[in-house]
């Protein structure tokens, strides 16, 4: 079966702002003042918690030495308990997949995020059934770039590698897919905008109301 597997933050769902919350959480706690903004900073929250807190570090003229790896159980305790206090899908998102999968399209969520975090806030977003897999950066020994979470997803999902490819929003979505030997696309409504089109995927996607096009042209 064809199979299309899909990043979370940034690609399904505008997340940034609460990631960037939860680090200035952090900082409230350790002493310190906000130094994450939610605006300007969204594209460092799609790296994950640890490049935040490293960003804040830097901007407070503190030496990380390990204090973001230190502070990252914080971290996820204030992303935890508010997760979808501003989590959006973005547009077009429920009806895309929907008609991918009408059209016998397997669908998967492969993410950086815990497995069990990226469950719940598919299920707060209301989109969870819509996936035949969802594969978190614990659910196996190895996450992206490294391939098998990628290949986990589109089998759990009922797929074929071979059939498949990765919608992401990322250099690391990119080194993914190339990894995996599948062809990547990279949305273009993120933080980054155009510029993903610099990591060289072989699509771009300016909005999900192209997603069925896209897919046929990169897998049939």
């Amino acid at each position: 079966m064809r199979s299309v597997v899909f990043d979370l933050d940034g690609t399904l769902a505008d997340t940034a702002a609460d990631l960037i919350a939860a680090a200035n959480a952090c900082f409230r706690e350790f002493g310190h003042d906000v130094v994450i903004d939610p605006v300007a900073d969204a594209r460092t929250a799609y790296r994950g918690g640890r490049a935040l807190l490293r960003l804040g570090y830097a901007r407070l003229g503190i030496e990380d030495d390990g204090r973001a790896d230190a502070g990252y159980p914080q971290f996820l305790k204030h992303y935890v308990a508010h997760d979808d206090a501003h989590a959006r899908l973005y547009p077009g998102v429920v009806e895309a997949v929907e008609r991918l999968r009408a059209d016998g399209y397997a669908t998967a969520v492969c993410t950086n995020k815990t497995e069990a975090m990226a469950v719940r806030l598919l299920k707060r977003l209301g989109v969870f059934e819509l996936f035949g897999a969802v594969i978190g950066a614990d659910t196996l020994p190895t996450k992206k770039p490294d391939p098998a979470p990628y290949r986990a997803a589109v089998e759990q999902a009922g797929g074929l590698v071979a059939r498949s490819y990765l919608l992401g929003d990322t250099e690391t979505d990119r080194a993914t897919a190339r990894a995996a030997g599948v062809p990547c696309a990279l949305v273009t409504f993120g933080p980054d905008g155009e510029a993903v089109a610099g990591y060289d995927p072989d699509g771009l996607l300016a909005s999900f109301d192209e997603l069925a096009n896209l897919t046929r042209r990169l897998i049939g």
